[in-house]
């Protein structure tokens, strides 16, 4: 379900896969070959929410914002199931863990990983290529080899998912 807020739109390449009960209200972007799974929440009605290409929104995620603190999610993020993500940055190729929360300001180095129920704090910047876990998240290593192709992983197959799903989509 999409929806206007106060003359602002939702704006959805037409690439991407949208799944059914997603709700997008107000000042929202979704880019290239970007995938919203099922039952997730975009509201764009206090600033802007910019999603990039490729980006994989898994379930019943929920993305909001303050006044004048956009929500930016760059190109090939992970966005992993029951994440909360308000007003902050997660850069490219990162990947949000399940049921985590990242608060306004927090900054989500490019390809950093976030472990499963992890609680980045307000103006936390978590550095590239690191996995920073726990309530509230802190860095616990650099990720190796291993981590980097499991998270390629991930990414490839939402992908794939997100496309098949759109492709067999009743209209």
């Amino acid at each position: 379900m999409l929806y206007p807020y106060k003359g602002k739109e939702p704006k959805i390449d037409p690439t991407a896969f949208i799944g059914d009960n997603v709700v997008i209200t107000g000042d929202v972007t979704i880019g290239e070959g970007s995938s919203i799974f099922y039952n997730t929440v975009i509201r764009g009605d206090v600033s802007s929410t910019i999603i990039g290409k490729k980006v994989n929104i898994q379930d019943l995620c929920c993305l909001h914002q303050s006044p004048a603190h956009p929500l930016i999610i760059e190109d090939e993020a992970s966005i992993g199931h029951q994440v909360t993500l308000h007003s902050c940055h997660i850069k490219k190729g990162a990947l949000i863990g399940m049921a985590s929360i990242v608060l306004d300001g927090a900054e989500i180095g490019e390809g950093a990983f976030i472990g499963a129920g992890s609680l980045v704090t307000q103006g936390k910047v978590i550095p590239p290529n690191t996995l920073a876990f726990g309530r509230p998240a802190k860095v616990v290593r650099e990720l190796n080899e291993e981590d980097k192709k499991d998270m390629q992983r991930i990414l490839n197959e939402y992908y794939e998912k997100g496309q098949y799903y759109k492709s067999v989509q009743k209209k």
